[in-house]
């Protein structure tokens, strides 16, 4: 097959989840014989025409200085390209917005599929305007695409409630990782197993500000080590709130997966605040890093753990969960999670998993 990944900021991924799902699955496919292309931003670092057999093309955006309007230009070109080249397969990694131009489908014989992600119009950080314009982009997407992916059951759940329209399960994947370096920890001032930590995109719906405040609340004498990029509006805002309390360390991102696979095997806690749906990459990569986990309490972070968690809704719940800290559980949860990556959160299953859905639709399926 020849398949388009869009949606994406490109790869080699530096910035979330769809970019790490689009380095994965491509290299897979590429290596079954598969030809993908994906695109990329302009403002990617990454400018070579090719990357490990996958090809990818440049599209205009310039997000940096044009914002929602940019992400606007950059989805309508990515498919006005697409659909301009002879594809069997349109992957969108999300609806938003690029839902507004699916009516370009009709210009080509290509399928369209499209990754649903989370339940986007529950971020905080958009203004009601904004939410019914997600919600208006994803009423489109499910009408108008070919098939769906939900990558977490609690999200298939929803689409089949709401508008009564199945989707394949398909979730993320993650690697195991089984050599972590201690020499890592000196860099950060570490020491094993006696900090804390999560690793988020800094909006309000990751519940980080709730972590940090129950973290405070504890009176811990542990430090606390928080990874993500803090030069957004919310990340400015912690970062400022916080900024008396010597104990709390905002690091920046880190994409060295061994560095950040390190950490996450030597922390105390790995705290996960995500709530606003689907199966996060990082709680994946957490599980797969040997992480003795609290996670927030919804119904897609149950999907994923299980009963191999803690859980928290409040700032008194992340408090009480560290105050009331004790090993019992960390083997047999640590033991249960990387279980799930192995049977079935591994990217050989997730890939297969995709090009099933492809040629499915292909042979004209829903």
């Amino acid at each position: 097959m020849k398949i388009a990944i869009l949606g994406t900021r490109g790869i080699p991924n530096n910035y979330g989840g769809f970019e790490q799902n689009a380095e994965n699955l491509s290299v897979h496919w590429v290596k079954k014989g598969h030809e993908v292309v994906v695109y990329n931003t302009d403002e990617h670092p990454y400018k070579q025409k090719e990357w490990n057999g996958v090809k990818i093309k440049h599209i205009f955006a310039r997000e940096s200085k044009l914002g929602i309007w940019g992400t606007c230009i950059y989805d309508f070109l990515c498919l006005k390209d697409a659909i301009s080249e002879d594809f069997d397969i349109i992957l969108n990694m999300g609806y938003v917005p690029s839902a507004l131009f699916f009516s370009l489908k009709k210009r080509t014989k290509a399928k369209f599929v499209t990754n649903m992600d989370g339940l986007e119009w529950k971020r905080a950080k958009w203004n009601n305007f904004l939410k019914k314009f997600i919600k208006f982009c994803e009423r489109r997407a499910i009408i108008l695409s070919d098939a769906l992916i939900s990558d977490n059951l609690g999200i298939r759940d929803y689409y089949m409630m709401v508008y009564d329209k199945n989707s394949y399960y398909i979730p993320y994947g993650a690697t195991l990782f089984n050599d972590p370096d201690e020499k890592i920890l000196e860099k950060f001032s570490l020491k094993k197993f006696s900090y804390y930590m999560l690793v988020a995109r800094l909006e309000p719906e990751n519940n980080i500000e709730t972590i940090l405040d129950g973290y405070v609340m504890s009176r811990a004498s542990e430090p606390f080590i928080v990874v993500g990029r803090t030069n957004t509006k919310f990340g400015r805002y912690l970062t400022k709130k916080y900024m008396n309390n010597h104990k709390i360390e905002f690091v920046g991102a880190i994409y060295d997966y061994s560095v950040l696979s390190t950490l996450r095997w030597y922390s105390k806690l790995y705290f996960h605040g995500h709530s606003v749906g689907g199966t996060n990459p990082s709680l994946l990569e957490a599980m797969a890093s040997n992480a003795f986990i609290a996670a927030h309490e919804n119904p897609f972070n149950r999907y994923v753990l299980g009963n191999d968690a803690f859980y928290f809704k409040t700032t008194k719940d992340v408090a009480s969960i560290i105050r009331r800290y004790n090993d019992d559980f960390r083997e047999v949860f640590i033991h249960n999670n990387r279980r799930k990556i192995k049977e079935i959160y591994n990217w050989e299953k997730v890939s297969e998993d995709y090009l099933r859905v492809f040629q499915h639709v292909c042979e004209g399926g829903k």
